[in-house]
Formats: C-alpha cells, structure tokens, sequence
C-alpha cells in the first residue's frame, strides 16, 4: 500500500513498462496524467486504460510548451521518458541524445515552474557505470566508453540528466531524485529486453540467440520491487537530491544461464545459439543496494526463479488471449 493520495502526478513515458506498471499502483487514490509519444505501448493492454483518474496526453518531452501545458497544476513528476535499447540507441543515436538530453532539460524546466512541485523522479541508467561494474555504489566513478560508439550515447545522455537533475535541486530547491535501474524486467514489458525475449521464444519451442558467449553477467530486479522503490522515492523526504542504484545484488546471472534457466523453468524445448555482438557490449553490471535500504527501507524481494514464473505467465495469458 502506499500513501500517496489525493495528488495529481503528471508522468512522462507513463504508457511504457515501468510507468504504467508504477500507474497501476497509484490511479486508484491519484490523479494522473501520462504524456507520452505511443511510441511503445504498455498502457493499452493495462486493464486499467480507460480509468476515469487517468488522462492520457499524446506529446513529445522535446515540446516544452507541450509538457509545460500538460504538466500544469502537477503535484509529483516521474520523468520516464527516453530512448533505450541497443537497437534503437544504434540506429538514432542523434535522437538518443536530444531525448534524453533536451527532453530531460524540458521537463525540469517545467517542474520548476510549478506552484507546487513536492517531488520529481528522473531515470538514468546502469550504463553510466561502463563495461565492467561490481558491486558498484552510487559514490563511485562513472565510467563511458569511447567516442563515436553508439551505445555510449545512451549512458552519456542519461548522465547529462542526472547533472540536470542535481543542478536544478541545488540551485532552483526542485526536489529531485535520481533513480539508476538495473536490469528490470516482468509482466508488460515492451521493447527489447533480454528476458522478455528470452520468455517469449521459450514459451514457442523457439531458439534463443545470446551475443557473443554468453559470459556476461547481469542483476536481474522484477518490476514491482523496482516500483516499491518509486514509490518509496515519492513518498521519502530522505529521497530528495539523492541517486540511488534501484536493483537486486542477489538475482545475479550470466546471460547463458539466464536462458538455461528459462528454458529449465518452463520445460522449453528451446535452443541456445550464440550470435555476434552488435557493438560495445557491458560484461558486468551488479549494484550495491546499501544506500536505497538505509535511506528507503528498499530492497528487493523477488527472487530470479519467481520472478521468471511470473513473467511467463503474463506472456503465456497473453499468447493464449
């Protein structure tokens, strides 16, 4: 249960996973307001779409008239529109930055000219850690890769938003937080996550491709731990100008053994094939956690083999439906 009531919370990409799986928590008690381009779907297959408490705005974070109109009279801001997926960010990175960037800028902007901004959500990445991250803190070093690699474009974005974020809290008094996923994946996931897709072609008998030897080692967290700590970030006065690394240090596994547990938990008769890398790749991502659990009370609580059950019974419903 949360204790957020009785606001009117304006949040940007809401139609996407983890925005409008965060909606479904709060559209019950809230007034909300999604401004989003459509450009991936989440919403529409809700269940809760067409609810009287939500209003749904077609528009584009780069229109800062746009957002400033729709964002009028906001009490709360989640700020989860951006690029993401290696796919996208490879093909666009241009628009990358821009979205992520000037979008990013757009919204605070707007936030800070509210009457009442009691508080305002950005999301940035694991990325900005690099290639190699162990069991890395919010205190430690960002660390990009070079140049002209699109998928750094991403990560360089994404801490430019942060910087802002930051900015705006210690100059203009916006009571910002920055949250850092790691890994998040679960029902009503859209785009191009590993374990969606990993799911979806296990619940066909189909091959899973994995880029290059599968060695790559990430920390998995399924998306309603990942909104307890949204909501945890709304409601907190500890929150404000902080960063916190939001994911779970103990789902820990290797891209290979992510799909051999796919295909062990849901009797798939699915193959493992190795293909080529896109591009720059990230071989390690785990978070410390420690500072979301002192100052939230947050730590996440599914662990890899249910959260990977109850994924596949979204996808299996859905594929049935």
């Amino acid at each position: 249960m949360t204790q957020i009531k009785n606001k009117k919370i304006f949040v940007t990409g809401g139609a996407g996973f983890i925005g409008s799986t965060l909606i479904g928590r709060l559209y019950k008690d809230n007034e909300i307001v999604i401004f989003d381009t459509l450009s991936r779907n989440a919403f529409e297959n809700s269940g809760f779409n067409d609810h009287k408490n939500i209003q749904l705005i077609k528009g584009d974070v780069l229109d800062l008239d746009g957002v400033r109109r729709a964002m009028k009279g906001a009490d709360m801001v989640v700020h989860c529109a951006g690029i993401a997926g290696i796919h996208t960010v490879t093909k666009s990175p241009i628009l990358t930055m821009d979205v992520n960037m000037v979008g990013s800028a757009n919204v605070l902007k707007a936030a800070s000219e509210l009457d009442k901004c009691e508080r305002i959500i950005c999301f940035s990445t694991s990325e900005i850690f690099g290639p190699y991250a162990y069991n890395v803190s919010e205190k430690d070093n960002s660390v990009v890769g070079a140049a002209g690699e699109p998928r750094w474009t991403y990560a360089v974005s994404k801490l430019a938003e942060e910087h802002m974020a930051m900015a705006y809290h210690k100059e203009k008094g916006l009571p910002a937080v920055v949250v850092r996923p790691f890994n998040v994946y679960g029902p009503g996931q859209i785009g191009e996550g590993a374990m969606r897709l990993f799911i979806e072609r296990a619940i066909a008998n189909q091959d899973i491709n994995i880029y290059g030897d599968g060695s790559q080692i990430r920390a998995w967290c399924f998306v309603d731990d990942m909104v307890d700590a949204l909501l945890k970030c709304l409601e907190r006065p500890e929150a404000v100008g902080e960063t916190f690394n939001i994911g779970n240090a103990r789902a820990v596994e290797t891209i290979r053994n992510l799909a051999q547990s796919v295909i062990r938990v849901l009797n798939s008769k699915s193959k493992i094939v190795n293909v080529d890398a896109l591009g720059a790749d990230i071989h390690m991502r785990i978070p410390a956690t420690h500072k979301a659990k002192q100052l939230l009370g947050f730590e996440a609580q599914v662990d890899l083999e249910e959260g990977i059950r109850r994924t596949a019974e979204f996808y299996q419903s859905r594929m049935a439906a």
